[in-house]
C-alpha cells in the first residue's frame, strides 16, 4: 500500500504569534518574539532573553475547561493541546464526546514536561510529605502526557504515542505519522511536538555557554542565524501541530489541502566522522537530505525553498556547505533559504513542527519569510552561496516544492519534502 498523504489542518503556538493568522502575519513582517525575561536576570543567567508564547485566558478557555486548566499546569502540555486542537478544528474535524475514532491516531513529541511540578514534588518527597503530592504530578510530568491528553480530547483510537529526539522531535513525529498513513495503518493522524520553557529547562544550555549572552538589552536582535555576529542560539518554546490524512479522504470530505508530503527521512550520524552529542556528522546530514529527496522522487533542482535548521551557532556555515554538497548546486542556483529561528528562537523539541507549519504557510501563501538579523552574512556562508539565496526581506514567490529540515542534539537528523497542492 502506498497512499498519498496530505496536510489538511495546522495549529501553532509560537513566541511571536498564537494561531495561523497571527503567526503568518508576524513572520511576514519579520517580527521577533524574543523578549527579556526578568526571572533569568534574577537567577543571574548569562542569556536573559527567550521566546515564550503568550497564551491568553481567552485562548485557554476555548480549548481547555476550567478543571483541565487546574489539573494541567505544564506549559508544554498546554501549548500542545492548544496547537493540536487548533489543527483539528482547522481541518474541519469535529469532536464527538461519545465516539472513539479507530482510524485516527496521535504522534505528538515532547522533550521534557512539567519541570516546575517535578521540582515541587522532589521537595515534598525530600521533606517526607509524599502524601501531599496530590494527584496531578504524574499527568503533568510524564513524557506522554501531551499525546494522552489530546487523545482524550478528540477520541483518537489508533496509535497514540509521544516521541522524543531533541531538535528533530517535530520532524520525526510528522515522519512517523506520514508512514502510518502511507502504509495503511491509519487514515488520519494528528502530528506535532511541544516544548517546555523556563530556567530549569534552559539552565543547562546557559551553563554550556552556547546561548547568546550579548543581546540582553536588545532581545529582538539576539537570534542571529547565518550572521557573522551570531553568538549562540536563543531558547524558545511553543508547539506546532498538523493533521495528516489520505488524499482520498481529504478530497471526499472537501477539506482544504495545504500541502502534500512527498517524502521524509530520518537518520543518525552515530557520533562518527566528526559527529558527537553536540556536533553533526556532515555525511549523515547529506544522506538525510538525499534520502528525503529520493523518497519524494524529485530532483534537487526542483526544490524552490529550504527552511534550514540554522540555529545561530558556529555550525550554520557547515549546514549550508552540507546543503550545497547534497544538492549538487552552485552558488548561483542555490534555492532560497531562511531560518524561522531568527524570529522565534530555537524552540527545542517544538522547533521541527513549528518550522513545518511555517514552511507550509509559505507554500500556501506564495511567500518566503525574511530571515532577520543576518545583514552581516557569515563569511563561511558567503564562501558557499550567493547572498541573494538568503531571504532577508519578504519575497513574493510561487513555491512548488520546499524542504523543512532539523539537525539535532545527539547527531540526529530529519527532513520533510513538501509540495503545494
Amino acid at each position: 500500500m502506498n497512499r498519498r498523504v496530505v496536510v489538511t489542518g495546522m495549529g501553532v503556538v509560537a513566541p511571536n504569534g498564537i494561531g495561523l493568522d497571527h503567526f503568518h502575519a508576524a513572520q511576514c513582517k519579520g517580527e521577533s518574539g524574543i523578549r527579556h525575561i526578568a526571572k533569568l536576570e534574577e537567577l543571574k543567567f548569562s542569556c536573559q532573553v527567550g521566546g515564550v508564547p503568550e497564551l491568553s485566558g481567552e485562548v485557554l478557555n476555548k480549548y481547555m475547561t476550567a478543571l483541565e486548566q487546574r489539573m494541567i499546569v505544564a506549559n508544554s502540555i498546554r501549548y500542545g493541546v492548544v496547537a493540536g486542537l487548533m489543527a483539528w478544528e482547522d481541518a474541519g474535524l469535529s469532536v464527538n464526546e461519545e465516539a472513539r475514532r479507530p482510524d485516527a491516531g496521535i504522534i505528538f513529541g515532547a522533550g521534557i514536561s512539567g519541570v516546575d511540578k517535578f521540582r515541587e514534588a522532589i521537595y515534598k518527597v525530600d521533606e517526607l510529605n509524599v502524601r501531599r503530592l496530590g494527584s496531578t504530578v504524574v499527568i503533568n510530568t510524564m513524557a506522554s502526557g501531551i499525546s494522552a491528553f489530546l487523545s482524550g480530547k478528540i477520541g483518537a483510537g489508533n496509535q497514540v504515542t509521544t516521541n522524543s529526539s531533541a531538535c528533530v522531535t517535530g520532524a520525526e513525529s510528522i515522519s512517523m505519522a506520514y508512514q502510518r498513513i502511507k502504509h495503511g495503518y491509519a487514515d488520519c493522524m494528528l502530528a506535532g511536538s511541544t516544548s517546555e520553557d523556563g530556567p530549569y529547562i534552559w539552565g543547562g544550555f546557559d551553563a554550556m555557554r552556547i546561548l547568546n549572552r550579548t543581546c540582553n538589552e536588545n532581545p529582538a536582535a539576539a537570534s542571529r542565524p547565518l550572521s557573522q555576529s551570531a553568538k549562540g542560539f536563543v531558547p524558545g518554546s511553543g508547539a506546532g501541530a498538523l493533521v495528516l490524512e489520505t488524499l482520498e479522504s481529504a478530497e471526499n470530505r472537501g477539506a482544504t489541502i495545504y500541502a502534500e508530503i512527498l517524502g521524509e527521512f530520518t537518520n543518525s550520524g552515530g557520533h562518527r566522522d566528526g559527529g558527537s552529542m553536540t556536533a553533526p556528522n556532515g555525511k549523515a546530514v547529506q544522506d538525510c537530505i538525499l534520502g528525503a529527496i529520493n523518497q519524494a522522487k524529485i530532483s534537487p533542482g526542483e526544490i524552490d525553498y529550504i527552511n534550514g535548521h540554522l540555529t545561530a551557532t558556529t555550525k550554520d556555515g557547515f549546514e549550508i556547505a552540507n546543503w550545497k554538497q547534497a544538492l549538487g548546486v552552485t552558488p548561483e542556483n542555490f534555492p532560497l533559504i531562511n531560518s524561522t529561528k531568527s524570529t522565534i528562537g530555537h524552540c527545542l523539541s517544538a522547533s521541527g513542527s513549528i518550522e513545518a507549519v511555517a514552511t507550509i504557510l509559505q507554500l500556501k501563501n506564495a511567500v518566503v519569510y525574511p530571515s532577520i538579523n543576518c545583514e552581516d552574512l557569515h563569511e563561511e556562508v558567503l564562501s558557499e552561496i550567493n547572498s541573494s539565496a538568503v531571504a532577508q526581506q519578504l519575497v513574493n514567490k510561487n513555491i512548488e516544492i520546499a524542504v523543512s529540515a532539523s539537525f539535532g542534539f545527539g547527531d540526529v537528523n530529519g527532513c520533510l519534502v513538501l509540495r503545494r497542492l
